[in-house]
């Protein structure tokens, strides 16, 4: 895998997992999640219960970041796509972006996405003076990418470094703005979606091997629990023996091909102009024919940006609508 690729991966995946989710308005933690699941096994079923979302200026998020703000939010900055898809789970949209998530169909959709100032620089660089040029009452980023810019926002704005390694952790942050923002019948509502969509998921749990890979050129790297979200779903509906091998380690298509793949989830990571389909890329290899997801034409193309860099709560019910209808 190319080190840009690599690079992109990382923060569309961060291998951080997170034990029992704590602190001011945070969810109730499951067990079965990446963290405790087998590669191979089910876990325990997701439970669907809610507890109430109270109001607050002041949030503790689960891996222990302070948030204080003298009033509800109403101007917010999204340095990364979680950001986005809990806004629009709460009802409100982004002052400014750099993520593309929000033009899909289940978000905002392209006519209104375009409405939304985008943050010059692109994501691993975004320009602060943008930034505050917007004047928001609070900026979110990813925190191993955006924590360096947290000295030049300081006294401006506050900033908010998210580091979600779970959909565990991805209904904490939810739950944390929503307490923020005071829309806590909306964050109740979302959280709930989620799980009963989850639990539902699970209970028609697939017997098939499913795999979820991701690249821009026909070298690949393979989505696991240990490293992304939503591969961290597929446990607990499908067959997915894949573990993490390490930021350089990953499987050879000999590999894929020993374990009998029968759906394939594929993930084609765009730099600039869009240059093919990585399935495409991949089926120049004579052993891709052999895959029997292959034969079988269960090769689905993914939206990248809603599988690998949306991580929230309506990304991840994309995933789960997506795979489940893939895998019957």
């Amino acid at each position: 895998m190319p080190r840009t690729a690599l690079r992109v991966r990382r923060w569309a995946a961060i291998a951080v997992l997170g034990g029992l989710l704590a602190g001011c308005g945070t969810g109730e933690a499951d067990t079965g999640g990446p963290a405790a699941a087998p590669a191979n096994g089910a876990g325990a079923r997701t439970s669907t219960e809610v507890r109430p979302i109270e109001a607050a200026t002041r949030i503790t998020d689960a891996k222990g970041v302070t948030v204080s703000l003298p009033k509800p939010p109403e101007k917010i900055v999204c340095l990364v796509a979680l950001c986005d898809d809990i806004l629009v789970e709460l009802g409100m949209t982004p002052t400014a972006t750099n993520s593309q998530v929000l033009a899909h169909p289940k978000f905002l959709g392209e006519e209104k996405a375009a409405e939304i100032p985008v943050v010059p620089g692109g994501f691993l660089s975004p320009e602060v003076e943008a930034i505050l040029s917007h004047r928001p009452d609070l900026v979110i980023g990813l925190e191993d990418t955006h924590g360096k810019l947290a000295p030049a926002l300081k006294g401006a704005t506050t900033f908010w470094p998210v580091q979600p390694g779970s959909w565990q952790d991805s209904v904490g942050y939810l739950r944390d703005l929503a307490a923020l923002t005071g829309r806590t019948e909306q964050g109740e509502k979302a959280e709930k979606a989620f799980r009963t969509r989850l639990a539902r998921a699970e209970e028609s749990r697939s017997d098939a091997t499913a795999l979820i890979v991701y690249g821009s050129d026909e070298n690949f790297g393979v989505a696991t629990p240990e490293t992304d979200v939503a591969a961290g779903l597929f446990p607990k509906i499908s067959q997915y023996p894949w573990k993490s091998r390490g930021v350089d380690g990953s499987y050879s298509l000999e590999e894929i091909l020993a374990r009998d793949v029968d759906v394939l989830f594929v993930e084609t990571l765009s730099f600039g102009a869009p240059d093919g389909k990585l399935s495409d890329k991949l089926a120049k290899n004579p052993l891709w024919s052999r895959i029997p997801a292959v034969r079988n034409g269960k090769v689905i193309e993914v939206d990248s940006e809603v599988w690998a860099k949306g991580r929230g709560t309506r990304s991840l019910g994309v995933v789960l609508d997506e795979a489940t209808a893939a895998l019957r």
